[in-house]
């Protein structure tokens, strides 16, 4: 739980680091405001979540939010509580004491799970070979010139996996999903940050299928044990990275892959997936008991569910397969399950000319798209403020508007008016 103590005036980002908290509390002392200047004094838009967090998380009224985002002096005492944007106001005699109180009310509300004795996270710095990464489980291969990058996944060894929760802790930071999904993590941070030119990733997993299913069974059955509840938890928010990295991602299920239960989550959360209808039937794809919901994306839906809209009874259909078999590119592709089939005369072909048509096309208007088209379905707060504003937000700090020659993120504080140019985008 966290608790804003705000002994003076909170504006922008302070406030926005308020409205991220559990209560809010505010000094009564005659000046001491709350207040989002961003619209009325720079012409941009709070940082991404500031409004959202008013409105969807705080319930703060349409209009008293429409009034108090274009008052650059922001709202104070009384007010601010009735408008639901602060919880409580108190005359600084008191505000020690009152914020101490409500901190231990907070406290008192947190119900305690049961924890083990913990264990040591070792470090996933993979080795670098050029613009080559590799992990123990993952590598990120980077093609510059192409603007393009492969990130391949690759599945436990294959034979007995760890069913005891005894066997589950023996490896300890080495059981494979927290580790894979570690340095899954890691590798996608480091695209964000260290290849910031590439466009498109190339999904791939290789491995044993089995050893993925017999793992993925073995943590629903102990899913209520501390180790293992959280490593769900760990590849749950990778896989919501995922979702929200601003490129374009394209599962190739091919010859080798492991597109099974955990791992068939990096196809679902793919802008598109190439799949090769092989002659000996062995590429598969399958669900698994945690594709019914232990990732959930940012606006609590399944991918399946996000991938079903319109079907939702395929859902189920897709589940009991899981407990069936793995299935082939036809059937795969009759499931909805991936985007393209093509048999081993066209399927390099077809999947090159996608990945250089992609590349071709504006990064900006991507991510735009992209985050719009990745959340569908019922939004929430979280997806709002991670998934589509976090994505498209920036353009209003990049428009004349605001950082042009006569913008008024330029002249901010300098004795001349901004000159706006009044067209929409």
């Amino acid at each position: 739980k966290w608790l804003a103590a705000l002994n003076g005036t909170t504006a922008g980002g302070g406030y926005e680091l308020a409205l991220a908290c559990d209560e809010i509390v505010l000094v009564d002392d005659g000046s001491s405001a709350v207040s989002l200047p961003e619209v009325p004094l720079l012409a941009v838009l709070p940082g991404t979540g500031g409004l959202t967090r008013l409105v969807d998380k705080r319930m703060v009224r349409r209009d008293h939010a429409d009034v108090f985002a274009t008052l650059g002096e922001g709202i104070k005492g009384k007010r601010a509580v009735d408008w639901r944007l602060v919880d409580a106001v108190v005359p600084r005699s008191k505000f020690a004491d009152a914020v101490g109180e409500r901190a231990r009310a907070l406290a008192a509300s947190v119900t305690l799970r049961k924890r083990g004795p913990g264990i040591t996270l070792d470090p996933v710095a993979p080795v670098v070979d050029g613009d080559t990464l590799r992990y123990r489980h993952v590598t990120l291969a980077v093609d510059r010139a192409r603007r393009t990058a492969e990130l391949t996944v690759h599945a436990p060894a294959g034979g007995a996996q760890p069913e005891t929760l005894a066997e589950i802790l023996s490896p300890g930071a080495g059981f494979w999903p927290l580790r894979a999904f570690r340095e899954l993590d890691d590798a996608l941070l480091r695209l964000r940050f260290q290849f910031e030119e590439v466009g498109v990733v190339t999904l791939k997993t290789r491995g044993d299928a089995d050893a993925v299913l017999a793992l993925d069974a073995t943590m629903e059955r102990h899913q209520d044990y501390w180790f293992v509840r959280e490593t769900l938890l760990l590849m749950a928010r990778t896989l919501r990275r995922l979702d929200m990295t601003a490129r374009s991602f394209f599962a190739i299920v091919d010859e080798g892959s492991c597109f099974c239960g955990s791992l068939l989550e990096l196809a679902l959360a793919a802008d598109r997936a190439y799949m090769l209808a092989d002659d000996a039937g062995a590429v598969r794809v399958q669900a698994s008991v945690l594709s019914a919901g232990a990732f959930p994306m940012a606006h609590g839906q399944t991918r399946l569910g996000v991938r079903f809209l319109h079907a939702p009874a395929r859902v189920d259909e897709v589940l009991a397969r899981a407990s069936e078999a793995a299935v082939g590119a036809r059937v795969a592709e009759e499931l909805g399950l991936v985007t393209i089939v093509a048999d081993s005369i066209d399927f390099a072909d077809e999947v090159r000319v996608a990945i250089e048509e992609r590349a071709s096309l504006s990064p900006d208007a991507l991510t735009g798209m992209e985050a719009n088209l990745r959340f569908a379905g019922p939004e929430t707060a979280d997806a709002k403020i991670f998934g589509r504003l976090s994505a498209w937000q920036n353009w209003i700090f990049i428009r004349g508007n605001a950082t042009g020659e006569k913008g008024a993120l330029t002249l901010y504080g300098k004795p001349e008016r901004p000159q706006f140019d009044w067209r929409r985008t």
